[in-house]
Formats: C-alpha cells, sequence, structure tokens
C-alpha cells in the first residue's frame, strides 16, 4: 500500500488549503468558519513521481464546549495512528496557541517523521515572526503558505525522503478493479453508520445532529478479495432549507460525488417512510447513469408484519419508478442486519453496468422487438430501424439508426428499452438509448454540392 501523511492542526489554520495544494484538487472545503472539516479526508497525492495518500482532519481542541469536539480528537489520533509520517500545522499569523502544546506533545509520543509547517508566511520578510515558535524545541520549521505556495516545496521535498521507499509507486491495479460507491440520503438516514458498520471501526463521525458530515469522505475497504472506495457525503436537503454557504458546499461535493461513483447507495430512513426528498436524491443519481441500490435503514425500529417489505418495495416502484431497475433492500446500520448483502448486490449491478453485447445479439434484439410490435407511421410512411450498436458501457449506451430519428416516441422508446434489458439480462442497470439518422450517400453528395 502506499505511505499516509497526515495533516493536523487546531482550527483555522490552514490545513485543508495545504491539503488542496499538495492534492492539486480542491476536495477538501475550505472557509474561514474555524471547524469546517470534522472527518478524516483522504486523496490521493503524488510529488516528485512519489505516490501517497494524504489525509485531513478536523481542528485539534481540548476542552471544547463544541459536541463534536472529542470526536474530532478520537479521529486526529486513529489517523495519526495510521499514518507514516504527519505535518502539523501552525498559524504564522495568529500565533502559538495552548492547544499547539498539546498537540506536540501528543505528536511527541510517536515513532513516525513529523514536520511542523507554519502556515500563512506570504515570503521571506515575514520569516521573523517565527522566533515565538522556537520555544516549543522544534528543531526545525516550515514557513510556508498553504494559499500561495510560498515554501511549500521544500516542505514536501523533505517528506517524500522520509517516506519508506518500499511503499513507493501507485497500487495500480488494485485502483484499476476498485469499485466506486457514493453513499447519499438525506440528512441524519444513517449514511455514517452504514460505512463504520461496514468498515468495522469509528472512521466517520456519527451524531444525531442532521449535517454531521459536511465533505464527501473516501475510505478503502476489501470485501471477498475486491475493493471498494466508500465515498460518505453530506446529507442532500431541499434547497430552500440550504442556508448556511458551507452546507451548501458540503451539498455540491455531495452532487459531484455521484459524478465519480460507479454505484450510488441510496439511503433511506424506513423508520420515517419513503420522503420526497429521498425521490429527489434518487433522481439526481438517476440524472448521472450511475448504477443505483436502496438502502432502506433503521429496518430494526420498524413497526412490521409479513406485508411490510413488499408494501415498501411497491412504494418505491411507484415513486421513483424512472429507477425502477434498481434492487433495494432492508437493514440496520446499527444491528448490522442484512449489511453484508450490499457487496453481492453491488456487484451484481456493476457487473451489468460495465456489460458489453456483441453487435450481432443487439441486432438480433432489436430485430424481434420490431418484429413484435412494429412503430407507428410518421406521416404515412413505416419508421425503419437499419441497425443499433453499444457505443459505451458505465452505463451500457446505444445508437440506433433509423430513418426518422425525431419521429420515434418515446413510449416506443421505453418498449426498445425493456426489450433490450430484457434480452441482454441488463435489468439492474442504467442503460441509455439514443436515435441517429443514417448518413448515406446522398446526404454526403449534398454537402458537397453545397461547398461547391
Amino acid at each position: 500500500m502506499k505511505s499516509v501523511v497526515t495533516i493536523v492542526g487546531r482550527p483555522n489554520v490552514g490545513k485543508s488549503t495545504l491539503f488542496n495544494r499538495i492534492t492539486r484538487k480542491k476536495e477538501a472545503i475550505v472557509d474561514d468558519y474555524p471547524g469546517v472539516t470534522r472527518d478524516r479526508h483522504y486523496s490521493e497525492a503524488v510529488w516528485d513521481d512519489i505516490h501517497f495518500i494524504l489525509t485531513d482532519t478536523g481542528g485539534f481542541l481540548i476542552n471544547d464546549s463544541d459536541e463534536f469536539s472529542t470526536k474530532i480528537r478520537f479521529q486526529v489520533r486513529e489517523a495519526i495512528k495510521d499514518s507514516d509520517a504527519v505535518i502539523m500545522v501552525l498559524d504564522g499569523k495568529s500565533g502559538m496557541s495552548p492547544f499547539d502544546d498539546e498537540m506536540i506533545a501528543l505528536l511527541r509520543q510517536v515513532h513516525i517523521p513529523v514536520f511542523y509547517a507554519v502556515n500563512k508566511i506570504d515570503g521571506i520578510e515575514q520569516e521573523g515572526g517565527l522566533h515565538e515558535f522556537y520555544r516549543l524545541g522544534i528543531e526545525k520549521m516550515y514557513p510556508v503558505s498553504a494559499e500561495h505556495g510560498y515554501g511549500v516545496r521544500d516542505l514536501m521535498d523533505d517528506l517524500v525522503d522520509a517516506m519508506p521507499k518500499a511503499k513507493e509507486g501507485a497500487t495500480k491495479n488494485q485502483d484499476e478493479e476498485m469499485i466506486n460507491l457514493a453513499v447519499v440520503g438525506r440528512p441524519n438516514v444513517g449514511k455514517s453508520s452504514l460505512i463504520n458498520r461496514i468498515l468495522g471501526q469509528e472512521r466517520h463521525l456519527v451524531s444525531d445532529v442532521p449535517g454531521t458530515t459536511r465533505d464527501a469522505v473516501d475510505s478503502i475497504c476489501k470485501v471477498h478479495g475486491r475493493y471498494f472506495r466508500m465515498i460518505d457525503t453530506a446529507g442532500i436537503r431541499r434547497k430552500v432549507r440550504v442556508s448556511e454557504k458551507v452546507e451548501k458546499f458540503s451539498v455540491i461535493k455531495a452532487l459531484k460525488s455521484l459524478d465519480r461513483c460507479d454505484v450510488a447507495l441510496i439511503v433511506l430512513d424506513a423508520s420515517e417512510g419513503i420522503t420526497e426528498q429521498d425521490i429527489r436524491v434518487a433522481g439526481y443519481a438517476h440524472d448521472r447513469g450511475c448504477g443505483c441500490i436502496f438502502l432502506l435503514n433503521k429496518w430494526d425500529i420498524v413497526e412490521k408484519d409479513d406485508k411490510t417489505v413488499k408494501r415498501f418495495y411497491d412504494q418505491l416502484k411507484v415513486e421513483a419508478k424512472f429507477l425502477s431497475f434498481a434492487p433495494a433492500i432492508t437493514l440496520s446500520a446499527k444491528t448490522g442486519q442484512r449489511v453484508g448483502r450490499i457487496f453481492e448486490l453491488v456487484s451484481d449491478v456493476y457487473s451489468q453496468y460495465r456489460t458489453r453485447i456483441s453487435t450481432g445479439q443487439l441486432n438480433a434484439i432489436m430485430e424481434r422487438a420490431v418484429t413484435a410490435t412494429e412503430p407507428s407511421l410518421h406521416k404515412g410512411k413505416r419508421i425503419k430501424f437499419y441497425y443499433t450498436v453499444q457505443i459505451s458501457t458505465e452505463p451500457p449506451t446505444f445508437i440506433c439508426v433509423v430513418n426518422f430519428p425525431d419521429a420515434v416516441h418515446f413510449s416506443y422508446k421505453r418498449y426498445l428499452m425493456n426489450r433490450i434489458r430484457e434480452g441482454a439480462g441488463l435489468d439492474m442497470t442504467p442503460i441509455r438509448l439514443f436515435f441517429r439518422a443514417r448518413s448515406g450517400r446522398k446526404e454526403f453528395t449534398k454537402k458537397k454540392r453545397k461547398k461547391r
């Protein structure tokens, strides 16, 4: 596995800004409001051809009134245990803090390299302000500006030199075989609890307060010999209820996480029933063309009889009919009930999501479908289907060449898609079907004459 580097420090010293600078991405939410980062946030990074995992953490505080402080401190300690090196960020503008002393005392107990970066130093003329930090007894400090890049190269050059050489390089085979899962849903339905159950540890903050997760957080696990990247996301609220700027960023990042996932795990709170917002979140996943699985969480506290499961499934089929192909499962993140079955469903959905059908099989399916039910006439002329090809996977996407593409009614398109599903065994994945006109010799000749 790659080396793991963790960034720590008290709130608002610029940890997330440095995280974004090193990874050359804007994955961590950055805001002037302290405490924006709560969970551990992972991303792959490369410096001078050395690949490693960079971890951002929440602000470390002692005896703070914030109810999340104890959980954040636990997350920071766990992150340090998992690390091969640590970057502690200090604030060069506001100076020393008692929280810095506590953090440094903790780091002196670890047996891995620790690099102390004094942030918000924008140039050599400001390095005189470092004298305040020398009382800490630190041998070497790195004046940096995470926002502007000053001094970051010196820090990173020394960091990668200290990494275990045996861990250099990316595990490409692992990344190529990894299935990306985005865990999405409205706030407080149990997304982080579910991931913690799967990972077997308190990797994500869990609280009864809606909106605990603010960032899209990645975790990697291995199940039955296969790697999965679990992307925990902030709860997606209705637009009228999204007020804070940071929360708006969180919702945007939750939606973006759907763009990089293969399968979306749509978590619903079964104890509250299926809500309008649940269906809206499902619509976001459908629009992005990823595979989808409905997870009816908190099933352990649902009052049920022998028909309860069927009622839930039937309601899903009606209210989320655009995802009628998506499988659903009842489970409990709290007790672990049926959580293990998630990966069986994911493997089935992912296999179909990446399916490629031969042109011969595809055209045989289409020929049988058109013969069984012919399309309606268009201005007295029959719509002719010449041939169909698959142009991509993830999801399976097809182009059908016809003489009047705009005349194919949406109901007939739905009929053809259902026949493809049945004929190719694609009953658990989204598919896309487009119609195109045939570009024949006559059309080519007309264009050529016009140019003349």
